[in-house]
């Protein structure tokens, strides 16, 4: 009770938070604000906020706080990225701290009040820390070969009897968050073609989280799973699944993989040094291994990466504006409430 009481007092201050600052307009003098929510501008029109043009609002704090996407249990990042953590301290000067949030929203509202100075997103909630937290992505894993994608895949257990995306009407089907691309928009999107709408051939369980969804089939709390492929392929890989215990029935195109963007609000001559930082780091090999053979960080653009993905939100009529996010925040908060008066899936 005492979980879910504070879930839902953090997501109240969230949504109360973004009213008042939406309401203000801080900038009646932008020519262009597109998406973007009433605090950024957006004059150039590369669909990211501005950098503001009052020195005062620049920041260029002693040390830089920064978080990893909550697609898994977030303490597993913090020792994961320690390596990355310890080369932007010493190439920056500057103390760098890893920050775990435990949801999206979270992550969003960091940023967006100020907590966070750059942080790693994953591939939905981008477009609302963009809009709504004046993100600016700049990086993406990947390797020689290129920025690395991922796969919407469907997961269900290897014993079940399911064969296709069609088989799993009326069963129980995980979700793992409502602003997650490959987790909930992509497959309202995509799985209809092949025979399974969401809400209409089956109610979609939000389980939290990928790798909770994936625990979840496996333990028989779902039957089917739809969750990032990387994420999953991780899993096997790390030994939390057996490779034998699952079956893919399903598998997307490619999407671009999370981003990490910095706060529009850092000093330029920072947010640069930060970005030269990332460029210059080549991953462990512990790295290497975790992240399916991606070696270093690439340069990329909201405008044109997340070109394919903006598309899902809109097509899903969940585009990233502060309504939709409204209502996204608030189906979470529903979501992990619910969720916390339910035992946890078993690990196999």
């Amino acid at each position: 009770m005492t979980k879910m009481l504070t879930c839902l007092t953090a997501t109240t201050s969230l949504l109360v938070g973004l009213g008042l600052a939406g309401a203000a307009q801080a900038q009646d003098a932008c020519p262009n604000r597109g998406q973007l929510d009433t605090m950024y501008c957006d004059a150039n029109k590369d669909l990211v906020a501005d950098v503001p043009t009052d020195p005062s609002k620049l920041k260029d704090p002693s040390a830089l706080v920064w978080a990893y996407t909550p697609v898994e249990d977030p303490a597993v990042y913090a020792n994961i990225f320690k390596p990355l953590t310890d080369h932007l301290a010493a190439c920056t000067g500057k103390r760098i701290v890893y920050y775990p949030v435990q949801s999206n929203s979270a992550e969003i509202e960091a940023m967006r009040s100020g907590r966070l100075h750059f942080a790693g997103f994953s591939t939905g909630p981008t477009g609302f820390a963009v809009n709504l937290a004046g993100a600016i992505p700049f990086a993406a894993k990947g390797s020689a070969a290129g920025v690395r994608g991922y796969n919407l895949v469907a997961v269900v257990k290897a014993s079940s009897p399911y064969q296709k995306l069609s088989d799993l009407k009326d069963k129980k089907v995980a979700h793992t968050s409502p602003s997650s691309n490959s987790g909930n928009l992509a497959p309202r999107v995509l799985f209809p073609e092949h025979g399974l709408e969401a809400d209409k051939d089956y109610k979609p369980l939000m389980s939290g989280g990928h790798d909770k969804s994936i625990l979840g089939v496996v333990s028989g709390d779902y039957d089917m799973g739809a969750v990032a492929g990387d994420v999953y392929e991780r899993m096997i890989v790390r030994g939390t699944i057996k490779k034998d215990d699952t079956r893919e029935i399903y598998r997307s195109a490619i999407f671009p993989t999370s981003s990490f963007a910095y706060a529009h609000d850092l000093k330029p001559e920072l947010a640069k040094k930060l970005t030269d930082c990332f460029f210059s780091f080549r991953f462990t090999p512990e790295m290497t291994k975790e992240f399916n053979g991606d070696d270093r960080f690439l340069p990329i653009t909201y405008q044109k990466d997340w070109a394919i993905v903006r598309d899902v939100a809109e097509k899903s009529g969940t585009p990233y504006n502060k309504s939709a996010y409204d209502a996204e925040a608030r189906r979470e908060a529903e979501a992990a409430a619910k969720k916390a008066q339910q035992p946890a899936p078993a690990k196999p």
